[in-house]
């Protein structure tokens, strides 16, 4: 990956990044922060390329000297990892790690560490890890990353610079999940769940994303068109697929979209529908429901949605569901 496919992703972080590269004025100590899947850990070790590199052009590693290709395969010597041990980032791995930064660079002066999921850092940690923010000593490069911003110490943020990763756009979020061999329909599909690229490829694990489209779309097909038979459905089908919380708030935002994709088709927005395989069952929807229904149809989901949260027994709360879907 270059600078140039990273700009795609994350444009004013990459800009920024780069022109310090130009200048030679990179700060001492980066905080990176923003949700999963936003390309936090590839901007990091790209930067660690263009900070080893030894015949770099311009701002670009060349990505084949012994440095770069270290970098990639993770084991430069001079490139630390610091990651959750368990469910913290505990104080003896600050030390551990104060005790290599002690010792000459192997090969070189320099030095870059990075910290995943820096809100997890213990207070001793994170005080620990301070006097690397305020005398870095030597050329040393620290990258922090998290996706809980408001939860990382406020010592911590003042000493460093933070850059703010984007969540990816729907539109980009289809284009690389295409290109990462998933077919265009459950692209779309996932791209109006989550921002998360990592989030997202796992909804297409298996085809999960395409079987809980299909739950949905017999559903609604059975309230449609035989709601005598819609309950028997939503037992042998929904319940036994969606059986989680988490499962059962996607089931319900793919009901959403599915609603919402008949809207568009009322107001003539066809190049924005997500069930971009199911138009004429869309369109067919759009003519014999007014958009009063359609509204009452994803207030009601809505509600379901939050009703979720609140810990309603899923199966009440979707047989309560129905009977509203099926109203006038």
């Amino acid at each position: 990956m270059s600078w140039e496919q990273l700009e795609e992703i994350q444009p004013t972080v990459v800009k920024m990044l780069t022109n310090s590269l130009k200048k030679e004025r990179l700060a001492h100590a980066y905080l990176f922060e923003g949700s999963r899947g936003t390309g936090k850990k590839d901007v990091a070790l790209m930067l660690a390329k263009a900070f080893f590199c030894t015949n770099r052009d311009g701002v670009e590693p060349c990505q084949m000297c012994a440095e770069c290709k270290r970098v990639t395969s993770g084991n430069h010597p001079d490139v630390h990892f610091i990651r959750p041990d368990g469910q913290s980032i505990k104080v003896d791995q600050i030390r551990q790690l104060k005790k290599e930064f002690s010792y000459r660079g192997m090969e070189s002066t320099k030095k870059v560490y990075l910290v995943e999921d820096a809100e997890k850092m213990t207070v001793a940690a994170a005080n620990s890890i301070l006097k690397f923010l305020e005398e870095p000593g030597g050329e040393s490069l620290a990258i922090l990353m998290t996706t809980q911003y408001h939860q990382v110490i406020k010592t911590i943020v003042s000493r460093s610079q933070t850059l703010t990763f984007s969540p990816l756009s729907p539109d980009r979020l289809i284009d690389r999940l295409v290109k990462d061999g998933i077919n265009e329909t459950e692209a779309r599909t996932v791209a109006q769940i989550t921002a998360d690229m990592d989030e997202a490829k796992q909804f297409c694990q298996e085809n999960w994303i395409a079987h809980g489209r299909n739950k949905v779309i017999q559903l609604i097909d059975e309230i449609y068109l035989r709601p005598k038979y819609a309950f028997i459905t939503l037992q042998d089908g929904w319940i036994s697929f969606f059986q989680n919380k988490k499962d059962m708030q996607i089931g319900l935002d793919l009901m959403m979209i599915w609603y919402r994709d008949v809207l568009r088709i009322q107001v003539n927005q066809e190049d924005e529908i997500v069930y971009i395989d199911q138009l004429e069952k869309l369109q067919e929807h759009a003519l014999k429901q007014s958009q009063r229904k359609l509204g009452a149809n994803l207030q009601a989901v809505m509600d379901a949605k939050r009703r979720l949260d609140a810990n309603t027994a899923p199966q009440l709360l979707m047989e309560q569901l129905l009977l509203r879907l099926q109203e006038g």
